[in-house]
């Protein structure tokens, strides 16, 4: 059975600091551009999207929707952010920032009538709640079984439920008795599946990666591919299982590009490896105030395992750059040009979505369809034959595809990454 790719976590324009083309007629038009089979609606806890989520979708599988009129190629599974602020353990103003998954809109519905005791549901896309997370566990599946209710990014530095700043060390520390039914945690821009193998406590969670887009241009940039029947509920079973035949693998960031992956302080512009953020005692050597701990220090200290460990039964993790980018260094332009726009969706037009551009297309079709140094580009980043000055408080990292006699960045900030052979 050949597989599909899903993208569960996605934001509408409901939400803050979104596009408005995040809408259904965007997310599908956008998804068929990239080549996800499903994405998630994103903010089903929204009353107005939510209205337009009933309107404008019909279920043409086992809780999969499609538009009623449009683009139909791109299924949806009902999907939305959480995010709680509470008090536990003996720290305070803890963050954690979930993905619910809703089998249908009847269930969505009882959801959001339930939800809406707690908080104004029509402030933002994205809500928040004051009460423990481990109760809106027990509150959604009190709702329907069905139901999944999955750690966002899971190490973010603040939203998040092993973040630096207000986190947790464990999932049963977070979720306590309700930790049994979290199945699976998202891996964040920020990390990848080999930073999350070296814990042996995930060992029993499934690893998914989602966009967390909040433009239709940064749909499908993380996504996780299934082969499976195309059912919302053969879907939660692979994930629930970890279900090695059901769970092909994951499209991942390289995690150093994510802008929270090392250590560092933006306004002095002061990025550390975790290495040398304890040589200067975790202070900033410019300003002498703490320096934000990225995710790559938080898994060193939560590991139990060396860099390196793969656990068996891993699910294979495949890392990319957006074919936007990889245009715009080939063509030595910024990626928000119109020749960068123009060669984009030529490729997409000749190579049918981008993440068969990407992944799919052998060497010889793609030469046959690229220009000589775009076709390189792909090659270097399917072999993972780049450079990567890692993101750090706030500020994406920076990849470079092609070798530079100009790159002057030391070598503790400078990570070369080799790509697993996937396929």
């Amino acid at each position: 059975m050949r597989y599909f790719l899903c993208d569960f976590h996605v934001h509408s324009s409901f939400s803050r600091a979104t596009s408005p083309e995040m809408n259904l007629e965007g997310l599908a038009r956008w998804g068929k551009i990239k080549g996800l089979s499903i994405l998630g609606t994103g903010d089903f806890t929204h009353p107005s999207y939510f209205a337009e989520i009933k309107e404008k979708l019909e279920e043409s599988e086992p809780g999969i929707y499609r538009l009623k009129k449009g683009e139909r190629s791109v299924g949806f599974v009902i999907t939305g952010e959480v995010s709680n602020i509470f008090d536990q353990g003996s720290k305070k103003n803890r963050r954690v920032h979930t993905i619910i998954f809703v089998p249908n809109v009847e269930t969505a519905e009882r959801i959001n009538k339930l939800l809406s005791r707690y908080g104004d549901l029509s402030q933002d896309g994205r809500p928040t709640f004051t009460f423990p997370v481990k109760d809106l566990v027990k509150m959604v599946l009190d709702c329907s079984e069905d139901c999944l209710v999955i750690p966002a990014h899971a190490w973010t530095p603040w939203f998040s439920v092993f973040g630096a700043n207000s986190g947790f060390d464990s999932l049963e520390e977070c979720f306590q008795e309700e930790a049994k039914y979290v199945y699976a945690i998202e891996t964040g821009l920020s990390s990848n599946p080999q930073m999350n193998w070296r814990l042996s406590s995930l060992d029993r969670v499934a690893i998914i990666s989602n966009s967390d887009a909040h433009s239709p241009r940064h749909i499908g940039r993380e996504a996780t591919a299934f082969c499976c029947e195309l059912s919302y509920y053969e879907i939660v079973r692979v994930i629930k299982e970890k279900d090695p035949k059901g769970l092909a693998f994951t499209v991942e960031f390289f995690p150093e590009e994510g802008k929270y992956h090392y250590d560092g302080h933006r306004a002095c512009g002061v990025l550390f490896s975790p290495k040398e953020t304890k040589a200067h005692n975790y202070l900033c050597p410019k300003c002498g105030r703490p320096l934000t701990v990225g995710v790559m220090h938080r898994v060193e200290e939560l590991a139990d395992r060396p860099e390196g460990f793969i656990p068996p039964g891993a699910i294979p993790a495949i890392h990319i750059v957006p074919l936007e980018e990889i245009i715009a260094e080939a063509l030595g332009v910024g990626k928000g040009s119109k020749a960068v726009d123009r060669e984009y969706f030529r490729l997409i037009e000749q190579g049918e979505s981008e993440f068969k551009v990407l992944l799919e297309l052998p060497p010889e079709e793609l030469r046959r369809i690229a220009p000589p140094k775009v076709y390189e580009g792909i090659l270097r980043v399917r072999k993972g034959e780049l450079n990567i000055i890692p993101g750090f408080d706030g500020v994406y990292g920076k990849i470079k595809i092609f070798p530079d006699s100009r790159d002057e960045t030391s070598t503790d900030q400078k990570v070369s990454k080799s790509q697993m052979k996937l396929f």
